[in-house]
C-alpha cells in the first residue's frame, strides 16, 4: 500500500506493538512484524508480512531503501487526474491514435471513483472502490484496460521517487472467457462470397455488391486485418515476385511493423481480375473501394442461416487453410505478422495440427 499510517507504534500502538531493534517492532497479537521509518516529517509503517525476525530485517532493509528514493516534491500532492493526465501526455508521442483514445477513455473511468484525491493519498482502498464498482459492469478486456492504465500510472509514480508502492498491485485481471472462434467452411465460404456478388439479383446491386465480395475474397486469401486490407495499395502488390506489403496506413499494423508476405494462388489470381476490371490502375490507389464489407455480410449471411461472420473472421480462416493444407504454424504465423514465434497461432489453432497429424497417421502404410 502507498499510504502512511497516520498512527505511529511509538506512541499510539504501545499496547499492541513492542519495539524489537530500531525501526522494527513486532505485533503482541500476531508476531508478524513491521516497519516504521521516518523521513522529511512523515512517517512510513508497513507490515513486512513475516514472522521470521532475519526475514523482517532483509524486508525491513528494502522498505528503507524505498523510503530513501522517495522525492520530496509537490506531485505527490497533485490530484490523481492530473497527473494521470500528465503521464498520458507524455506516452502520446510513441502510441497509435487509437490506443491514445482507448487510455484516455480508460483513465476518465478510473478518475470516476477517485480522480481528486491527491496522488499520494491514493490507497488500495481506493483501488478496491474501483473495483468494486466496475469489475461487474465491463467486459474482461475492459477490465484489464483500465487497471493496466491505473497500474501504469502508479508505477510511474513510484519511478518518479512519489509514491512508495502501487496501491492496485494486488488487483488481478478478471477471468476472460474464450470465445469460440466462427471459422466459414470452405463451402459456406463459396457460397458466402457467390451470394455477396450476386446480391438480389438486379444488375445495379451485383455493381454495388462486387466491391464487397472481393474484400471478402481478399481477406480469405491474404490473411489481413480489416485496417490492414482497407490500406493495401497497387504499389504494395508486386506480381513479379508474388509478394504482398502490408503497411496498415496511418494507424499500421498491430505490431507497428511493416511485412512483405507472399501470394497465394487464389489471391493473385483475384487481384490481376481486379486490376484488369478496373483498368490503368494509379499505384497510390488503394486496391478497395469500400472501407468494409460488414454490411453485405450481414445481409448474405441472414440469407444464407449461416452464423454473423465477421472480417476477423477470414482471417482465421485463412490461417485454418493453410494449417490444414500442411503449413507449419511458425510460417503462417510470420505471414500473419506475429512477433512472438507461433505461440499465439498454437494457442488458437493448435487443435487444427492435431487433428491434421491424426488424418495423415491413417495414411501411413508399412
Amino acid at each position: 500500500m502507498t499510504s502512511r499510517s497516520s498512527k505511529s507504534p511509538e506512541k499510539g500502538d504501545s499496547a499492541r506493538f513492542v519495539k524489537v531493534g530500531e525501526n522494527l517492532y513486532r505485533l503482541r497479537t500476531t508476531g508478524g512484524y513491521y516497519g516504521l521509518i521516518k523521513k522529511g516529517g512523515k512517517q512510513f509503517r508497513r507490515s513486512l508480512r513475516t514472522t521470521d525476525r532475519d526475514l523482517a530485517k532483509r524486508r525491513l532493509n528494502d522498505l528503507k531503501s524505498q523510503v530513501e528514493s522517495l522525492k520530496d516534491h509537490s506531485s505527490g500532492s497533485m490530484p490523481f487526474r492530473e497527473f494521470g493526465e500528465r503521464w498520458l501526455s507524455m506516452t502520446e508521442h510513441s502510441l497509435k491514435s487509437a490506443t491514445i483514445t482507448r487510455r484516455r477513455t480508460c483513465l476518465t473511468n478510473v478518475c470516476k471513483f477517485f480522480g481528486d484525491v491527491p496522488l499520494r493519498k491514493v490507497t488500495a482502498s481506493h483501488c478496491e472502490k474501483w473495483l468494486l464498482g466496475r469489475g461487474g459492469v465491463i467486459s474482461a478486456s475492459s477490465f484489464a484496460q483500465e487497471l493496466g492504465v491505473m497500474k501504469m500510472i502508479f508505477d510511474h509514480a513510484i519511478a518518479q521517487g512519489i509514491i512508495l508502492g502501487n496501491p492496485a498491485a494486488q488487483i488481478g485481471r478478471k477471468k476472460q472467457e474464450k470465445k469460440e472462434m466462427t471459422i466459414p467452411t470452405r463451402d459456406q465460404f463459396r457460397r458466402l462470397v457467390e451470394a455477396i456478388r450476386h446480391s438480389d439479383g438486379r444488375s445495379d446491386s451485383q455493381q454495388k455488391a462486387k466491391p464487397g465480395a472481393d474484400m471478402v475474397e481478399f481477406l480469405a486469401y491474404s490473411g489481413c486485418r480489416i485496417n490492414e486490407a482497407r490500406h493495401v495499395y497497387w504499389r504494395d502488390i508486386d506480381f513479379e515476385k508474388e509478394t504482398l506489403t502490408v503497411r496498415g496506413g496511418e494507424e499500421g499494423t498491430k505490431n507497428g511493423e511493416t511485412r512483405v508476405v507472399p501470394m497465394t494462388s487464389s489471391l493473385i489470381e483475384l487481384l490481376k481480375r481486379m486490376e484488369t476490371e478496373k483498368g490503368v490502375a494509379n499505384e497510390d490507389d488503394a486496391i478497395h473501394a469500400i472501407a468494409d464489407a460488414k454490411k453485405c455480410i450481414q445481409t448474405a449471411c441472414r440469407r444464407l442461416e449461416f452464423p454473423r461472420f465477421s472480417h476477423h473472421d477470414f482471417r482465421h480462416f485463412f490461417a485454418t487453410t493453410c494449417i490444414e493444407s500442411g503449413v507449419d504454424i511458425p510460417t503462417v504465423s510470420r505471414w500473419l505478422g506475429h512477433k512472438d514465434g507461433g505461440a499465439l497461432c498454437m494457442r488458437t489453432y493448435g487443435h487444427l495440427r492435431d487433428e491434421h497429424s491424426a488424418s495423415m497417421i491413417k495414411r501411413v502404410n508399412f
